[in-house]
């Protein structure tokens, strides 16, 4: 079975052909720039593909009720060029094929839970800490969307004192993105994260900022694994000191297997960087049932 996969970013689209199996046939990168530039492009590599259905992970926000009118339509995002443009249907009408779309961290979330480290479990949380911060969440093994779809990126978290003016969300003083996104970080040390590698304190902050986030998140959803990926997270001295903060946090509180071992419960993403384009696979899978 031959199934196309978008993963429909802010920065790049990355298309792919794959399979059932999750094997990766083809796979390229398209720049995101207007929808009058990109989707051409996008269209023109699934046309001669002869792919049986296709599956779309979008950054948002976006609808992704398969009942509302809008479905698949982009809403307000800050990339004014898409603003209400009609993704789902302008792939639609132009490739003529079952297609299912939800946000690029659901893909992520989904990829995982198919082909990754959280497969078999069927309460999952997926964040991706980068540019932005997103977090996709399953719940007995399906995607969470209800009133629109999880923003959990812009939960408010305590600033440390003094670290109050480094928010760089234009909506709120205190937010997680605002504070722990890339971003955020070249705009408190002036440089981005990967020249920074070998300062302690950026480290200690950025872990106690998303111990913080994930604490709050045990608390709420109780997943069975939290699954970090995205840029920020490529610094590899980060996860221990993630895993540290959220167990002094805890304090105790809750005593389950998964929080006994933290190394298994909070983990980094385990399919190279793949895992939203593998949730776009299994996207298109869903859509032929």
């Amino acid at each position: 079975m031959k199934l196309g996969a978008l993963e429909a970013g802010g920065t790049k689209m990355v298309c792919a052909i794959g399979d059932e199996t999750g094997k990766i046939l083809d796979q390229v990168s398209i720049s995101t720039l207007t929808p009058e530039e990109t989707m051409p492009k996008i269209i023109d590599y699934f046309q001669d593909k002869d792919i049986e259905a296709l599956g779309v992970a979008a950054f948002g926000p976006v609808d992704v009720n398969p009942e509302s009118p809008n479905y698949g339509r982009i809403l307000d995002t800050p990339k004014l060029a898409w603003r209400q443009y009609p993704l789902l249907s302008t792939l639609k009408e132009a490739l003529a094929v079952p297609i299912k779309l939800d946000t690029d961290v659901n893909g992520s979330c989904l990829g995982e839970m198919t082909y990754g480290s959280a497969k078999g479990l069927d309460s999952v949380m997926y964040i991706t800490i980068g540019t932005g911060i997103g977090v996709g969440i399953a719940i007995g093994g399906k995607l969470v969307h209800g009133m629109l779809h999880p923003e959990a990126g812009h939960i408010l978290i305590t600033p440390q004192t003094g670290d109050e003016e480094h928010c760089v969300c234009p909506y709120h003083k205190n937010c997680l993105e605002g504070l722990a996104s890339g971003p955020s970080i070249e705009k408190r040390w002036g440089t981005k994260a990967v020249n920074l590698v070998d300062k302690t304190e950026v480290w200690e902050l950025e872990s106690e900022y998303l111990a913080q986030a994930i604490m709050n998140f045990i608390l709420t959803v109780s997943p069975q694994r939290i699954i970090l990926g995205g840029g920020v997270m490529h610094q590899e001295q980060l996860l221990p000191l993630i895993r540290k903060k959220v167990q002094e946090k805890m304090n105790g509180y809750i005593r389950t297997p998964e929080l006994a071992d933290m190394d298994h419960y909070i983990v980094p993403a385990s399919l190279n960087d793949d895992q939203g384009i593998l949730g776009c696979i299994r996207l298109a899978e869903l859509s032929l049932k």
